[in-house]
């Protein structure tokens, strides 16, 4: 289950609302949506939880590229809202793995590739895709821009340490509490 939440600053602190993301397909509709709340272009955040699993944060702030992190990329990337934040940061495309798989013969063999090639193995014991770290591998652990709340009041060091509850003690630091309370 999801949690999101729009937090949008104005000139008298800031002012949360609980978001639906029913018809949230990719980053601009994110990026969207989040502009959408925004009041004469200041900075707003999407905060979206997973229970406990992960926990990720689009920051917008005018027409400016949207700055996004992610707690555990791999826990991310399994889940439909976590997918579109990974994507972007991992520099992930459907198509480069799908072009990846088409350069495979039936025979387990790459184009090009010959059949004693393929009984060579890498150093690590795996050979073709399989071992590589390609189109498609997420690592675990936090990604993306982790100086994104740093002047806003939260460190880097204080973003990463976070584990359970992380958009309570996010809007702690902001001095958002209470209206992220509110939109729970």
């Amino acid at each position: 289950m999801y949690f999101a939440a729009l937090l949008a600053r104005t000139e008298d602190g800031w002012e949360a609302s609980d978001t639906e993301l029913d018809d949230v397909e990719t980053l601009s509709d994110l990026t969207d949506l989040a502009r959408e709340a925004s009041v004469d272009e200041d900075t707003v955040l999407l905060f979206i939880e997973q229970e406990d699993a992960w926990f990720g944060v689009l920051r917008v702030e005018g027409e400016e590229d949207p700055r996004i992190y992610v707690s555990d990329a791999a826990m991310a990337a399994r889940s439909s809202y976590g997918e579109i934040l990974t994507d972007e940061l991992l520099g992930g495309d459907d198509d480069d793995l799908a072009d990846a798989l088409d350069t495979l013969d039936l025979d387990g063999t790459e184009d090009g590739e010959t059949e004693e090639q393929e009984d060579t193995e890498d150093s690590d014991g795996v050979s073709g895709l399989a071992g590589a770290a390609g189109p498609g591998a997420v690592p675990a652990g936090p990604a993306g821009d982790r100086a994104i709340l740093a002047d806003l009041g939260l460190s880097e060091a204080d973003l990463l340490a976070l584990e359970t509850d992380a958009m309570a003690e996010i809007a702690d630091a902001l001095g958002a509490s209470e209206v992220l309370e509110t939109a729970r």
